[in-house]
């Protein structure tokens, strides 16, 4: 195996399993408001801490990344997050937590920084949308595997052992990314050049303004129309994982049935992998982007109607194909818009904005759960992405450039589709088949012993 292959594998793994640690966290949002006798609302916070810390890691790791190279992002990323995440195994307190998962979450935007740069050093400039689509769709599966197996172990065997799981994935993360090659820096990209007043004396509002108005005059509008889909993409997202959970939660449904939707999702989001990069580089970018708002947009104003499992699958389906479909098509987009010079800060700028969408999603969504019911907070954000759909449709203009086949592989004929990646998802999903069977085991024996109990004491009280 080549060293580019097995970096790439290296990559996409570590990419599936710390997306399965992640995955695990949603689920459990009902258990952790009664093991902390706390409510719903306030316990799906673990997710608003989460992305706060993602927030705050966006610019910090641009800057050790920028000064020190990938490597000790890929490395030092998973070592902080088993270190943060273990305080859940630990405290009897909640706070402690949300500062762990802060943390924790400033850690992992380091690390998905460093991994990003660090695959884009190992492949052409004209893979690089694929080399991202891959890196989305195997976090994504990870999500959706991990809430399976969270959901259930959370449910069996407390929040306490998900942590435990989500730490002893963190350290397997570290010992696979020490393997994975160190590829030497690109030369950065020369400054625009700005006029000398506006670098000495310039806010920082100012300076973004100079990079968005180097953009050519024609793409700008786009430009902001991708940077508000981002936000909105990710609003959905985070309020899907935050909220949907309490939704179940008050129409009954056990958080095992949680990770199970979310399983859905992931397959969904698995499925379209190929055909989205097919649809992105060959169709169109906008046959991508625009249905990848409107389906979730749609999808939650009919989710508050829901009263059990049938319509929530039906719903999780529809939002695996349109997750699927927005894999790296919106930073696809953003790559063509930018100028060279400027794409890395215009992408960052773009992500940070798209971080506030994501707090948001959870944090706005519990509060309007505690006062209104789950159901509402979908009414509340579905308009959002229905005017991002809107807004890529009719204002974006179509971006994509049409480019020779030849260049569809690696320089030594490897391909970077991620499709021969595939073969480490068998792995995960036999692990976490195993530790599934094991907790629904111990539940049947729960509920056997629960059954007998019944019986002896009606035989007691006829007798």
């Amino acid at each position: 195996m080549s060293p580019i292959v097995r970096g790439l594998t290296m990559l996409y793994l570590t990419t599936i399993l710390l997306g399965f640690a992640h995955g695990m966290l949603p689920p459990i949002i009902p258990v952790l408001a009664n093991e902390f006798h706390i409510s719903g609302g306030f316990a799906a916070q673990v997710v608003t801490a989460f992305t706060a810390g993602r927030l705050i890691g966006q610019p910090v790791g641009g800057t050790l990344i920028d000064k020190f190279g990938t490597k000790p992002a890929v490395i030092g990323g998973p070592i902080i997050i088993g270190i943060s995440v273990s305080i859940g195994i630990v405290t009897p307190w909640f706070w402690p937590l949300l500062l762990g998962l802060f943390v924790a979450g400033a850690a992992d935007s380091v690390w998905m920084l460093g991994r990003e740069v660090a695959g884009v050093d190992l492949v052409k400039a004209n893979q690089r949308g694929r080399l991202m689509s891959g890196f989305m769709g195997f976090h994504g599966v990870g999500m959706g595997l991990g809430a399976w197996l969270g959901g259930t172990v959370g449910e069996e065997m407390g929040a306490t052992v998900v942590f435990g799981i989500y730490t002893a994935i963190a350290a397997f993360v570290f010992f696979i990314s020490v393997l994975i090659p160190s590829a030497d820096r690109p030369k950065a990209a020369p400054a625009a050049r700005l006029p000398v007043e506006d670098v000495r004396e310039g806010s920082q509002l100012d300076r973004v303004r100079n990079l968005y108005l180097q953009i050519d005059p024609r793409l700008r509008a786009t430009y902001i129309v991708l940077v508000f889909a981002t936000a909105s993409m990710m609003l959905y997202r985070m309020a899907y994982q935050a909220i949907l959970p309490l939704h179940m939660d008050e129409i009954g449904l056990d958080p095992s049935q949680i990770g199970e939707l979310f399983a859905v999702v992931a397959i969904g989001s698995l499925v379209m992998i190929v055909p989205a990069g097919f649809v992105v580089d060959k169709i169109g970018r906008k046959w991508a982007t625009v249905p990848s708002t409107a389906i979730p947009g749609i999808a939650f104003l009919f989710i508050p109607f829901t009263g059990d499992m049938g319509p929530l699958i039906a719903i999780a389906v529809l939002m695996g194909f349109s997750n699927g479909l927005s894999l790296g098509s919106v930073a696809t987009s953003t790559y063509d818009v930018a100028p060279d010079a400027i794409r890395a800060r215009l992408q960052a700028a773009r992500r940070t904005v798209a971080e506030v969408g994501a707090i948001t999603g959870p944090l706005l969504g519990g509060f309007i759960a505690v006062q209104f019911g789950a159901g509402t907070a979908f009414f509340v954000y579905a308009p959002v992405l229905l005017l991002a759909a809107i807004l890529l449709l009719f204002v974006a203009r179509e971006t994509l450039v049409k480019v020779s086949a030849a260049a569809a592989s690696l320089g030594n004929g490897e391909p970077v589709s991620g499709l021969a990646l595939l073969k480490s998802i068998p792995v995960l999903l036999i692990g976490a088949a195993l530790l599934v069977f094991v907790a629904r085991s111990r539940r049947t024996k729960r509920l056997t012993d629960e059954g007998s109990r019944d019986r002896s004491a009606a035989g007691a009280d006829r007798s």
